[in-house]
């Protein structure tokens, strides 16, 4: 709705004008009734009017001064004049603020006002809808820039200079100048990406929200800076700066790239990092440095919330992180049965720890916590706490798109929260001590041959009670339990392992390779050759 303002001093007036008129019904809205232009005017630095009716002569502040004031803050805000002077220099006073329309009083009628502000009320539609499309223009024509310089960044990356003139005539479009200046490229990059794009909706929004606001900031600073993007999740500050001893091009950045990282942090409550590269001189060691930053991936990993650091050399591993695997994997589980969520947290959070000291690269540190969290679902899943709510295609795609350790830690704790809901859920469903005994002894043992003799051994019971007591607890008997767990494993270790045949059928404690075989096939329709081939190519 359209806000309307009423000033005259005559009360009357304003009475008769708020009552007689039906703003609801012209899609306006009465925001103020006032007896003097200073009043109006004090009142419109709360709500500004998009329409303004006033008398001339007030005390405080008259008619014209009032519109002056208005004007000067809101060009295009509409004003018409009622009043009961008709001469010629008020006329033209008004004209010369281009007021819409001059009223008189004395031959006043409330319907020559409706008329005037119907009118309003179009012209103020046209104006918006104008401005609308002139706005959607200006965005396609920046959209498209945008793309062009991620396109030419993209094929600087990656394509040979052949061509050092058509390359700088290109790169001249961006305001990217070598002559008599050297580039200091910076990239930048989301920290919970997964998490941005889910609250945004879409990459594309939430790419064009950010390059909005990299681009005032940058507006503001005066630097000579290029923004483009690489991709959705990652862009590129490039510095272009004279060089010189009194300014350092690394703190000039490093500012720039603070100031960055506030606005969006407060705009759009994203964290971002930032990660300077070298001083550059030509296109060529550009295009090197661009490159550079790009394999910097473990480097990036490791960096904090909200970082800014320089690129440095890839430093190697300590040690081996599967060293202590299966003691993060008991620690876990333990604390995920016992529901002790803060000090599972805390675990996580050393064992991230544990992961950022030995400097290990990305792919391993993934597949470290892809192994556990498979790992913990079949043996939580054995101890019926929770179903295959977490299929190994969904973790790993999942796990393939987190870009920093903080983002990793962050999923894990998220995966983490889920299974403890879920152990919630099912742990109430009754099993008898003995049933879940059995399954928990399954769960630790698939590395052995279990038999039902066995088992009713190792619980005090008869084989033929504890077949029976097992079947009604679970809905299939002991054997077909024993054998789907371990199965499941399988199909587990071919996923994610290149062992051959002869060592999973060790890891499960078959003692014949073809037995193995005609198992794996009769419950999975297909052997293991034929089940990791067909994987490897679906994934491919």
């Amino acid at each position: 709705m359209y806000k309307v303002m009423l000033v005259d001093d005559d009360y009357p007036v304003l009475e008769l004008l708020s009552g007689v008129i039906d703003w609801h019904k012209h899609g306006m809205r009465l925001i103020g009734v006032h007896e003097n232009g200073a009043s109006a005017l004090e009142a419109s630095e709360q709500e500004m009017p998009d329409i303004l009716i006033t008398d001339i002569g007030m005390p405080k502040l008259n008619g014209l001064e009032l519109i002056k004031a208005l004007k000067d803050r809101k060009p295009n805000i509409r004003a018409a004049v009622l009043s009961c002077h008709n001469e010629f220099h008020y006329a033209q006073q008004a004209v010369k603020l281009h007021v819409q329309d001059y009223l008189l009083k004395d031959t006043f009628d409330p319907s020559d006002l409706e008329k005037l502000l119907i009118q309003f009320k179009a012209s103020l539609e046209h104006e918006q809808k104008l401005d609308m499309e002139q706005t959607k223009l200006l965005s396609l024509v920046d959209r498209s820039k945008e793309m062009m310089k991620e396109k030419f960044i993209r094929h600087t990356i990656h394509e040979p200079i052949w061509d050092r003139v058509k390359w700088e005539t290109e790169a001249r479009a961006f305001d990217l100048v070598f002559e008599g200046a050297a580039c200091l490229p910076v990239m930048g990059f989301i920290t919970d990406y997964k998490g941005a794009v889910k609250r945004f909706g879409t990459e594309e929004t939430l790419s064009f929200a950010i390059t909005n606001i990299i681009m005032e900031v940058q507006a503001k600073t005066g630097l000579r800076t290029v923004h483009a993007n690489y991709g959705t999740r990652t862009s590129f500050m490039l510095h272009l700066f004279t060089p010189s001893l009194k300014v350092s091009p690394y703190e000039q950045a490093t500012r720039l790239m603070s100031a960055i990282q506030q606005e969006i942090r407060r705009t759009l409550k994203i964290s971002m990092s930032w990660l300077i590269g070298g001083i550059c001189s030509s296109p060529e060691e550009l295009r090197s440095g661009l490159r550079g930053l790009l394999d910097s991936k473990a480097q990036c990993f490791y960096m904090e919330e909200s970082a800014i650091a320089r690129q440095a050399a890839s430093a190697a591993g300590k040690g081996d992180i599967f060293a202590l695997y299966d003691q993060a994997s008991e620690q876990l589980r333990e604390l995920i049965v016992d529901k002790k969520e803060t000090e599972l947290k805390q675990a996580v959070q050393w064992w991230m720890g544990y992961i950022r000291e030995q400097i290990c690269p990305p792919e391993i540190a993934k597949d470290w916590v892809l192994k556990l969290l498979l790992d913990l679902k079949l043996k939580l899943q054995s101890l019926q706490y929770f179903r295959s709510h977490y299929s190994m295609d969904v973790l790993h795609k999942d796990i393939l798109e987190i870009g920093t350790l903080f983002e990793l830690e962050r999923w894990l704790n998220d995966c983490f929260r889920s299974i403890m809901s879920l152990t919630g859920e099912i742990a109430d469903q009754s099993k008898c001590k003995s049933v879940l005994d059995a399954l928990q002894y399954v769960a630790v043992n698939l590395d052995k041959r279990i038999s039902l003799e066995e088992m009713a051994e190792q619980l005090y019971l008869n084989p033929s009670y504890f077949s029976r007591l097992f079947k009604r607890e679970t809905g299939e008997t002991f054997i077909e339990y024993v054998t789907r767990m371990k199965m499941e494993r399988a199909k587990e270790l071919l996923d994610l392992t290149q062992e051959p045949m002869c060592v999973i059928c060790e890891c499960l404690g078959y003692d014949s390779q073809s037995y193995f075989i005609k198992i794996f096939k009769a419950y999975n329709g297909a052997t293991p050759v034929e089940y990791r081939k067909k994987k490897s190519m679906l994934q491919a």
